[in-house]
This record gives structure tokens, C-alpha cells and sequence, in this order.
């Protein structure tokens, strides 16, 4: 099996909204870390200094032949189409372990996809 890394960097208001319908779409969990950072739409500054945004860096990792569907779920739920409200991405993954309790999952989610 192929696995890959989505990354999604949503707004704190949003994270529950992503990680419930990404579970709901098959993801078998998420990792949820808190970060900062500012974009071009919700910059501000205040007397001259940049005021950075809370963030939260959500990280599903996934069996690759569900990326594009379980991206196109973070779009939606993240409203995406509205401006400031995130971006996610995909990374590929060489090695992995600690993913025998979820195999069957995986296993299964192929079997649904292909046969």
C-alpha cells in the first residue's frame, strides 16, 4: 500500500468541522496541531507590528487512492472558497510503521474502490 500525508491549515473555528467529515469520509484519524502564521487576506497590523492569526495544522494520513476524494471533503467543510480560511496540500510517504491496527481499514477501503 501507498500511503500519502494531507495537510490542512485551517482556522481554530474550522478544525472540527474538517476532522468530523473526514472521519465521516473514511479518514481513521487526525493529528491536530496548533500553529500561527498570517496570509494576505487577514493581515493586520497594530502600531507597525504584524499580528499573526492562530492556525491549526490538521495532518491525516491516508491510503493514496482516497487523496483526491478526501481533499475535495477538506474543501467543503473548510469552506475553502471563502477567503482566510485555509489551504491544504499532499505529501508522498516513503517509510511508514505503526499502522497495523488501521490495515484492515485500509485494506478494506481499496477492496470498496477497485472490486
Amino acid at each position: 500500500m501507498q500511503f500519502k500525508l494531507i495537510m490542512a491549515l485551517v482556522k481554530p473555528h474550522i478544525t472540527d468541522n474538517v476532522v468530523d467529515a473526514m472521519k465521516g469520509a473514511g479518514a481513521t484519524g487526525a493529528t491536530i496541531i496548533p500553529a500561527r502564521g498570517t496570509g494576505i487576506h487577514e493581515a493586520k497590523t497594530f502600531f507597525g507590528l504584524s499580528i499573526e492569526d492562530k492556525t491549526d495544522i490538521i495532518v491525516f494520513l491516508v491510503e493514496e487512492h482516497v487523496v483526491e476524494n478526501l481533499l475535495e471533503v477538506i474543501r467543503l467543510a473548510g469552506k475553502f472558497n471563502e477567503p482566510g480560511t485555509g489551504i491544504a496540500f499532499v505529501l508522498p510517504i516513503d517509510h511508514i510503521v505503526g499502522l497495523e491496527s488501521q490495515m484492515k481499514k485500509f485494506k478494506d477501503q481499496a477492496r470498496d474502490k477497485y472490486f
